[in-house]
């Protein structure tokens, strides 16, 4: 809309320009919402997806800080002193870094605690594992076994 070329005009006709109207936010809200309905399942319908992504990390890491307890200690944790000689120093670690190298005993993201087998059976020096999300062996998809063998 084009506006007339008098001073007091233009300025009522910019002043009705000025602004949305109601049914120009009804359009936004609505493709907004339509919007928001598609998106969101498939961002908060696959929580234990990312459980799985932070049970890889976590086993990462927890690997990397048996990696440091090693070049410390010239060996792995015993099967008997776990992953707890990663908090609390045990007897046989002569050069136990005194900071620890992990502040808490790890636990997956379904609450249970990761499993530590030496030597281990499916990688070279341990396994290192979470349950998946059912806690038990095996399994498939999100409830398969999660571990350092898959990194």
């Amino acid at each position: 809309m084009k506006c007339s070329q008098t001073v007091k005009e233009r300025e009522a006709c910019e002043q009705k320009q000025k602004g949305f109207t109601l049914i120009e936010i009804m359009v936004v809200v609505v493709i907004l919402g339509v919007l928001g309905a598609l998106v969101a399942p498939s961002i908060l319908g696959r929580p234990d997806e990312a459980r799985v992504t932070v049970a890889k990390n976590d086993i990462r890491q927890i690997g990397n800080a048996l990696d440091m307890y090693k070049l410390d200690n010239f060996n792995y944790p015993s099967q008997s002193e776990g992953l707890k000689a990663l908090v609390e120093k045990p007897e046989s670690a002569k050069n136990w870094n005194a900071d620890g190298y992990l502040d808490a005993a790890p636990e997956d993201p379904w609450g249970n605690a990761y499993i530590y087998v030496r030597p281990g059976t499916k990688s070279r020096h341990y396994d290192l594992y979470s349950l998946g999300a059912d806690g038990q062996e095996g399994g498939e998809g999100v409830n398969a076994d999660i571990g350092n063998w898959d990194n």
